[in-house]
C-alpha cells in the first residue's frame, strides 16, 4: 500500500479530470483545505517527533533547509505542488521546469513513507486534488495528450520511487534523520500554503474551517 496509494491517487485524479472535466473550483478548494490540514497534522504528529527523538541538534536546521528548498522549487513550478496553477496560454511543448521540480518534490515526499506507513495516506490525499488541477490546467492549455499522459504517469511514480529508494539503498537510511527533516520542511511549507490559498482572499468560511478540522481529527486517528 505504501507504493500503491500515492500512485493510484494521481491516476484517479488524472482520469477524473480527463473524462469529467470539472468546472467548479469550490469543491476542489475544500478538498485542498482538507488535504493540507491532514498532511500538516501527520507531519506534526508523526514525522516531527520521530526526527527529534534522535537527539540530533541539527534537525531544526535541516527543516529550515527543506522550507527554503521548497520555495526554490516553487520558483520553477509556479506553486503547482499546492494547486496554484493558472494561465490560458496554449502549451506547444512539455513545461520542463514545472515537470522536473514537481518530480523532485514528489520523489522526496516518498522517502519517509517506508518508516511511516500512514504518510502514504496523507500524500495520496494531497496528490489527488493536485492531479485534478494539473490535468485540468494542461487540458485547457491544449498540451499534447501524449505529453500530458507521460507527465502524469511520471509524476505518479515519483513518490513510490522515493519510497523504493529509501527501502533499497542503505546509504540513504544512514542519513534518514537529515533527509526526513528536509521533507518535514517541505511538507510544512506545502500544507500551510494549501490551507491559506484554499480560501479566496485568505478569508475562511465555515465550510473550509470544517474541512480543516476534519483533516486534523482524522489524522489523529491514523
Amino acid at each position: 500500500m505504501n507504493y500503491l496509494l500515492p500512485l493510484l491517487s494521481v491516476l484517479i485524479g488524472f482520469i477524473f479530470a480527463l473524462f469529467l472535466k470539472p468546472k467548479g473550483k469550490k469543491n476542489l478548494k475544500l478538498l485542498l483545505a482538507f488535504s493540507g490540514s491532514f498532511l500538516l497534522s501527520l507531519t506534526v504528529m508523526h514525522l516531527l517527533p520521530d526526527v527529534y527523538e534522535t537527539g540530533d541538534v541539527k534537525v531544526g536546521v535541516f527543516i529550515m533547509i527543506g522550507i527554503l528548498f521548497q520555495i526554490i522549487l516553487e520558483f520553477f513550478s509556479k506553486g503547482a505542488e499546492h494547486g496554484h496553477v493558472h494561465g490560458h496560454d496554449k502549451l506547444t511543448q512539455m513545461p520542463w521546469l514545472l515537470f522536473i521540480s514537481l518530480c523532485i518534490h514528489a520523489f522526496l515526499e516518498g522517502f519517509p513513507v517506508g518508516h511511516h506507513h500512514n504518510l502514504a495516506i496523507g500524500i495520496a490525499i494531497h496528490h489527488l486534488p493536485i492531479a485534478i488541477i494539473l490535468t485540468t490546467f494542461f487540458l485547457n492549455a491544449e498540451l499534447n495528450k501524449t505529453a500530458l499522459l507521460l507527465f502524469m504517469l511520471t509524476f505518479a511514480i515519483m513518490t513510490p520511487l522515493g519510497t523504493f529508494a529509501s527501502d533499497s539503498f542503505p546509504v540513504l537510511n544512514a542519513y534518514y534523520t537529515e533527509i526526513t527533516a528536509i521533507v518535514i520542511g517541505i511538507l510544512f511549507h506545502i500544507s500551510s500554503t494549501i490551507i491559506f490559498e484554499s480560501s479566496e482572499g485568505h478569508k475562511f468560511n465555515i465550510a473550509k474551517i470544517s474541512m480543516i478540522v476534519l483533516g486534523i481529527v482524522l489524522a489523529s486517528f491514523v
